[in-house]
């Protein structure tokens, strides 16, 4: 039976829990942890709300979030989970870590006032579908972060980023996908939009459009 891409998802970064903060480290020096910094500035979380940590991988994001928010922080990957999890109370911060798909989440509408969607939609199968959960999901008027690689909306990948991504998309992420199209599928607006490292990465900030995403 061949192995769908939401199982491999969940094989590939299991596998690479235990390992992944240490070959990602390079990464944040060289500007993935300014990014992730700057797209919690924008996004203004605050105390007394509730935020969604989509994908959260090893809880990378966590030391970014402010005193007082109360966060959900979820994966696909239960040994994810575990290490975010620890990270958290390293950091002293009560966070509850849930196993779920971000394409398919598993609270009510209307629940969260603020979401994180961090090197998470160029890694799913089917983004639009975490676009509408997303969008269904956030109050109105709620702040959607994203901090990803995206080509520029209504331009064509280049030569070279297709060839690549015939690698990158088996292995690590999609390099060809663009922003715009996914906000649409939720009703979320973009409010905000930043480029990072050499403009390959991109921070941004939307909003869920009243009634949106019922």
């Amino acid at each position: 039976m061949p192995i769908n891409n939401t199982t491999w998802n969940r094989i590939r970064y299991g596998a690479a829990a235990p390992v992944y903060d240490l070959f990602t480290a390079p990464l944040q020096y060289m500007g993935f942890k300014a990014a992730r910094r700057r797209a919690f500035e924008l996004l203004g979380p605050r105390p007394g709300e509730r935020l969604l940590i989509v994908g959260a991988g090893t809880g990378l994001d966590l030391e970014h979030v402010p005193a007082g928010v109360e966060v959900v922080a979820t994966d696909l990957s239960p040994a994810m989970v575990r290490r975010a999890d620890q990270r958290a109370r390293r950091l002293g911060l009560q966070v509850d870590c849930r196993v779920m798909d971000g394409e398919s989440l598993e609270f009510p509408d209307a629940h969260f006032d603020k979401v994180v969607l961090h090197l998470i939609l160029a890694v799913m199968p089917d983004p639009h579908a975490c676009a509408r959960e997303v969008g269904r999901i956030l109050r109105p008027g709620g702040s959607v972060s994203i901090f990803d690689k995206f080509v520029r909306d209504g331009e064509a990948p280049s030569v070279l980023r297709r060839v690549a991504d015939v690698f990158a998309n088996a292995t690590v992420s999609s390099l060809t996908r663009q922003l715009g199209p996914i906000l649409e599928s939720g009703s979320l607006h973009l409010r905000q939009r930043e480029t990072y490292m050499r403009g390959f990465f991109t921070v941004a900030v939307a909003e869920a459009v009243p009634g949106g995403g019922s």
